[in-house]
């Protein structure tokens, strides 16, 4: 088995707003926040609202 080394990887989910265009659902994998936050921009480019989060942080109690 190869598992890679570095953080676990973890689904993100979210919505990109492009203007003039409707909202994106957004579904991706990655280690942490800025790093799903940066493979966004790498795909749509920079100056859009992006809303990202982790379902599993999401629901953790404050």
């Amino acid at each position: 088995m190869n598992a890679e080394l570095g953080e676990p990887k973890r689904e993100y989910v979210g919505l990109i707003e492009i203007a003039g265009q409707p909202e994106i659902q957004l579904r991706l994998m990655a280690s942490s926040l800025s790093e799903a936050r940066a493979i966004v921009i790498e795909q749509y480019g920079e100056g859009h609202v992006i809303s990202i989060w982790n379902e599993e942080d999401a629901s953790r109690p404050r």
